[in-house]
């Protein structure tokens, strides 16, 4: 089983949908190459508004309609997935920094709410925490995502391997003051829990922060597949998948595993 994954790391226009979405849809019409191989693409956390956390009432998207239909529109267009690339989205209880996963019929086949929120840049004041993981079927892949400040936290995301997770999409907003962290941990996730990780930062700057772009790829052995550089691009991988089975067979970390002291340590 193979699949291929484009990251699309973007800039972000801070507060302005419109001229975010024109990006997103001149980078794919400037760089998708259609293939056999059934493909993702991740573009980057808060892409239709960036943090505008304050303007959330004005600017989210109601229960993330409007953002999956266009990722939708866009699906279907090239015939791929969008997985990631979380949207600033309002709902009857408040508002949630959301990923979505769109399959390329353009149907939205699952969502999540980022769980960990990140107190420096005030989402615990503006937006709820999710509650549940993000698991579902990618051509036959066991696929899961989260957003940004989750990836520190390896008891969440061994959760995911635990469950099966094969391929793990991160989309972000992580500042050039902490790229090390960055490109750090995205390789320990990799290799603790056996499995692909693809991930897509933003670039450019908004206020005082810039961003570090630095995008990557990584494979179960913690190979560097991608890395990006500052700036706006885009890049694509084909993933094998049988790397994943492979590695988990050969250095058996799950079966090794000694859970029932774990409790004490992980509370």
């Amino acid at each position: 089983m193979k699949l291929r994954v484009g990251v699309l790391q973007l800039d972000i226009a801070l507060g302005d949908e419109k001229k975010n979405r024109e990006n997103i849809e001149r980078w794919m019409s400037q760089t998708y190459v259609p293939s056999d191989v059934p493909t993702a693409i991740v573009v980057p956390e808060l892409w239709n508004t960036g943090y505008a956390l304050e303007r959330a009432t004005e600017l989210a998207d109601t229960e993330g309609k409007r953002t999956a239909a266009f990722l939708g529109n866009l699906a279907k267009k090239y015939g791929v997935w969008f997985v990631g690339g979380s949207v600033l989205v309002s709902t009857e209880e408040g508002h949630t920094n959301r990923a979505q996963a769109i399959n390329p019929q353009g149907e939205l086949v699952a969502w999540y709410d980022k769980v960990h929120l990140f107190r420096l840049m005030d989402e615990d004041k503006y937006l709820l925490s999710g509650k549940k993981d993000c698991l579902f079927d990618l051509e036959g892949i066991k696929a899961g995502c989260v957003i940004c400040y989750d990836i520190r936290f390896c008891e969440w995301l061994r959760t995911y391997a635990l469950r099966g997770t094969e391929v793990l999409f991160v989309s972000a907003e992580w500042p050039s003051s902490r790229v090390d962290h960055w490109k750090t941990l995205l390789r320990a996730r990799a290799i603790e829990n056996q499995m692909y990780v693809v991930a897509c930062n933003r670039c450019g700057t908004t206020g005082n922060t810039h961003f570090a772009g630095g995008s990557m790829v990584i494979g179960p052995k913690g190979e560097i597949l991608f890395e990006g550089s500052e700036g706006e691009e885009a890049g694509f991988v084909t993933l094998n998948l049988k790397a994943v089975s492979e590695i988990r067979k050969f250095i058996t970390v799950f079966n090794d595993r000694v859970p029932e002291i774990y409790d004490t340590q992980t509370k």
